[in-house]
């Protein structure tokens, strides 16, 4: 089942950008490289860390068919297909190549916080015009609007397509609820690197990460512990990698993570406006932890 194989750990892929803010393609396929062979249990394209809402429809189309072929099957791929008007969602999913993807991942709608009705009636119709499986993407720090433990589980348990819910709303006890309640095979996916492990030690399935753009070889030592079921082991694996994670975040997302492999010579740290590149404050913390933890 599609479900088993996004378990685990989905590496939130970065877009590189050159210095003049093209895409970097070359950057962008030694990444996909870097966090495949550090292995990562798949890749998830145009998400929150790809910096998406910059990128231009047709830059997102040529993405898309770009990752799918590089990444050629050797990992599953979950594309990100979401907006705040429902009919332009609809656009995308007929207008995207998604046949080399597993599923796509559809965020809340942002800026215009539907109530949960409106939450509820805009997935109802992502479902029923999406040709792939359908995580749900709630971030209520980014779009303005929690998505209700009871939303997600009426919609999980309403339509089949929808297999799980990437969940960043930072609120275990929210989490718990989808956890205990949710249809069998139900996928609940931490959008927080930091508290990945004792989601999974609760129940829940694995993590939509950044880190592991950053040292996917780290970060899944430890993550593999959770999936054995040795969560005190992968809890101190965790606690030791925190500072990095902490850091990672400390001016926003992707502007620590591409920091970080700009400081490992994998890519440049052009972000496009209005994110800007990381202080030299936080690029000197970058670099003592790099070198302190071994990430490279």
């Amino acid at each position: 089942m599609i479900n088993h194989k996004l378990s685990g750990v989905g590496a939130a892929m970065i877009t590189p950008f050159t210095r003049e803010g093209r895409v970097d393609y070359e950057a962008l396929g030694r990444m996909i490289d870097y966090v495949i062979e550090g292995g990562v249990d798949y890749i998830v394209a145009l998400g929150t860390t790809a910096e998406t809402p910059t990128l231009y429809m047709p830059e997102r189309a040529v993405i898309a068919m770009f990752i799918t072929n590089h990444i050629a099957g050797r990992v599953p791929l979950v594309m990100g297909v979401g907006g705040n008007s429902t009919s332009e969602v609809l656009d995308q999913l007929r207008e995207f190549d998604l046949r080399g993807a597993d599923a796509i991942l559809s965020v809340t709608p942002y800026y215009n916080k539907p109530s949960q009705e409106g939450l509820y009636q805009h997935f109802r119709t992502v479902s029923e015009h999406s040709p792939l499986p359908v995580i749900l993407y709630n971030i209520p720090g980014r779009s303005g609007v929690n998505m209700a433990a009871e939303t997600t589980l009426r919609i999980a348990g309403d339509f089949p397509n929808v297999i799980g819910i990437k969940e960043a709303s930072g609120n275990l006890e929210q989490m718990q609820r989808i956890i205990d309640r949710r249809p069998k095979d139900f996928l609940v996916l931490s959008g927080d690197d930091a508290i990945a492990v004792e989601l999974m030690r609760r129940g829940g399935d694995g993590v939509i990460s950044v880190a592991a753009n950053a040292f996917p070889r780290k970060f899944m030592h430890c993550m593999n512990l959770a999936k054995a079921g040795e969560f005190e082991a992968a809890a101190q694996e965790s606690a030791q990698l925190d500072e990095a994670i902490r850091a990672l975040f400390a001016e926003g997302n992707p502007t620590g993570v591409k920091c970080a492999l700009a400081l490992m010579g994998r890519i440049g740290p052009t972000l496009r406006l209005p994110l800007v590149e990381a202080s030299p404050e936080l690029r000197e913390r970058m670099r003592e932890l790099i070198g302190r933890y071994d990430l490279r």
